[in-house]
This record gives structure tokens, C-alpha cells and sequence, in this order.
């Protein structure tokens, strides 16, 4: 049994290795990632797991991990930023207020898909001028939901949690275990 990530992530690689899990083989599934219209930010983050999780070429006996992490402010969708001046538009927008980050995880063995998701609450605290210029001229913003990563250096915007941290890092790992024990996967091994 072959374990797939269908995800280019290192946070994710990180993340399940802290719970013995290492994928067999990494194909980051390409897929159109833009919400449809009117379309809420948890249905969204689920779709995308989802869909990533078919996209990726399997045998059929293999086990496909897949994840999608979204930032929401109301019921705004805050994505990747495309450049350094949308990055900063996300984190000025997020300063000093409370946002949802949704993860959603799915594993795919031939047919089935299993599914589950969290929705964490974070804090940011009010950013001034030279914290946002600073955090952007870092470019840890590339690539990250929201404009920014809470394992780094916005660690210092973040005073405040309630949910799950690996979740907000991007792959809840309780769900993520369990997810990968429906499908079979031999997560827990006898000392025998």
C-alpha cells in the first residue's frame, strides 16, 4: 500500500512526518483553484481537497492524501496573494480582527474519498506600517492562504488561537490520522 501526498507542501511533508508518516511519492495535483461565484469559504476549502485528491494519478490500491487551507474574514475568501501589494491588502485587512483558517483534509483509495475539516479562529493583533513593509520584504507571504505563515515570522502577529495549530500550519493531524486509518493505512504499527 503506497501512500501518495497530493500536495508540493512542505509544512504538510513536516507535519506528517511528526505523526511517522512519510509519503511514498509527492505529485502536487493541478487543478483551478478559484471559488465559484458566491461560493463560502468552508464548502470552497472542502471542494478543493477534494478535487485535488481525484486529480492526482493512483493505482487503485494506492491511498491519496490531499489538503486545502483557506483564510476567511466573514464570508470572504482570502487565497494566495498574487503579488507583494495583494499581500499586503490581506494583512492589513486581517490586522487587529479575528479569521477564520479552514483546513480540509481528503483521502481518496480508488473510488472512495473520506473527508473532514477544522476551522480554527485566529488573532492578529493591529500591525503597523513597518511590521507589514518588514514581513513583506521576507516574502514568507508567497504562497501562503491569508498572505501569511503563523509558523514564522507572523508568529509575532498572532497572540491568540482557539482550534487546532497543525490545522491553521495546514493539515489538522488528529483528523488527518483518522482519515488515513478509514482508508487502511497501517498508521499504527505492533511492536512485535
Amino acid at each position: 500500500m503506497r501512500l501518495i501526498l497530493g500536495s508540493g507542501s512542505p509544512r504538510r511533508r513536516e507535519l506528517l512526518a511528526q505523526i511517522g508518516v512519510e509519503a511514498d511519492d509527492i505529485r502536487p495535483p493541478e487543478i483551478d483553484e478559484t471559488p465559484g461565484k458566491g461560493e463560502l469559504p468552508r464548502p470552497y476549502c472542502q471542494r478543493m481537497a477534494r478535487e485535488k485528491a481525484k486529480a492526482v494519478e493512483a493505482n487503485p490500491d494506492d491511498i491519496v492524501l490531499s489538503a486545502d487551507t483557506t483564510v476567511a474574514l466573514g464570508r470572504r475568501i482570502y487565497g494566495k496573494p498574487a503579488d507583494a501589494g495583494e499581500a499586503a491588502a490581506f494583512l492589513h485587512a486581517l490586522s487587529g480582527r479575528r479569521h477564520r483558517v479552514i483546513t480540509a483534509v481528503a483521502v481518496r483509495l480508488g473510488d472512495h474519498v473520506w473527508e473532514r475539516d477544522t476551522t480554527s479562529v485566529v488573532r492578529m493583533k493591529m500591525l503597523s506600517d513597518l511590521e507589514v513593509n518588514s514581513y513583506l520584504a521576507s516574502d514568507e507571504w508567497r504562497g501562503k492562504a491569508g498572505g501569511y505563515s503563523i509558523q514564522g515570522l507572523a508568529s509575532a502577529f498572532i497572540p491568540w488561537i482557539q482550534g487546532s495549530y497543525p490545522g491553521i500550519v495546514g493539515l489538522p493531524l488528529a483528523e488527518t490520522a483518522g482519515l488515513l486509518m478509514a482508508a487502511g493505512y497501517p498508521l499504527y504499527r505492533s511492536a512485535e
